[in-house]
């Protein structure tokens, strides 16, 4: 079993789902949200197919209420509507009493509402993957406080890594490649996590610390094809120690795969941002 699926295992029963948080997913001293949004959504398609409807996530949105650390969790799933295509549910994920996510997510058949495409945004040009630089690779003083990347085979496009060097473009970008480091291939499950598993867009306007998530709004597009994923995050607003992060990923046939939208904290300098 690959180190995702043991990290997304539900436990427990229908109504109090179980499971347990790896310090191989914190990123400084909190879980990955993107590994808990898994979580959420595999806890939320479940109890809707148990209750007759669809098994995917086709669109979803988390609060993040507080950090959450390794050990056990609970996760409380609800079935709010049940339709021929379309379901609604929700889940609450908590920790030592203490409510950490909230999410809310729309269910369906994902392989029924992929087709056909009409119009999608093209896949960013990039360098292969063995010519880009492994997430790895960055300042020591980041990699060492974020142990996720040994979950991930994470590589930045040099265009966009002057960050590691100190010489962020700040443009507000971030492009490359990203896969499962052991091999594991993506798909429908590991998209919520993927989604949040790229270093922040802010490193690229030279903030390379914490860049706490408020809110996430994910989308679910077509189930990728097997290989590397091409991943593209962006800002255009930054105002009041807030910045929107968008992210579009495209599997290996370069389909529109997954997008999501979040707003993230971050301490920036005084003065604008180019």
């Amino acid at each position: 079993m690959s180190e995702f699926d043991q990290a997304v295992a539900l436990g427990g029963d229908a109504d109090l789902r179980t499971a347990v948080l790896g310090e191989g997913w914190l990123i400084g001293g909190a879980i990955n949200g993107g590994l808990l949004m898994a979580l959420g959504a595999r806890a939320m398609t479940e109890a809707v197919t148990a209750a007759g409807g669809g098994a995917d996530a086709l669109a979803f949105s988390a609060y993040f209420l507080s950090a959450s650390q390794p050990g056990p969790v609970q996760l409380t799933p609800e079935v709010l509507r049940v339709g021929r295509a379309l379901s609604t549910a929700g889940v609450s994920l908590s920790q030592d009493g203490h409510e950490r996510v909230r999410m809310l997510g729309t269910v369906g058949d994902l392989g029924a509402m992929s087709e056909p495409v009409n119009r999608q945004q093209p896949a960013p040009a990039l360098p292969d993957p063995d010519q880009c630089i492994p997430l790895s690779m960055g300042p020591p003083e980041i990699v060492s406080t974020i142990k996720i990347i040994d979950r991930l085979d994470a590589r930045l496009d040099p265009a966009t890594a002057g960050f590691g060097m100190g010489q962020p473009s700040g443009e507000g970008e971030l492009r490359g490649w990203i896969r499962f480091a052991d091999g594991r291939e993506p798909d429908a499950l590991a998209l919520p996590c993927l989604l949040d598993a790229f270093p922040p867009v802010a490193f690229d306007l030279g903030v390379l610390g914490w860049a706490p998530t408020i809110e996430f709004s994910g989308h679910l597009r077509a189930r990728p094809a097997p290989g590397w994923l091409r991943i593209r995050l962006t800002t255009t607003n930054v105002s009041g120690g807030l910045l929107e992060e968008d992210c579009v990923i495209w599997d290996s046939t370069d389909r529109v795969v997954a997008q999501s939208r979040q707003l993230a904290g971050i301490r920036m300098p005084s003065g604008p941002v180019a």
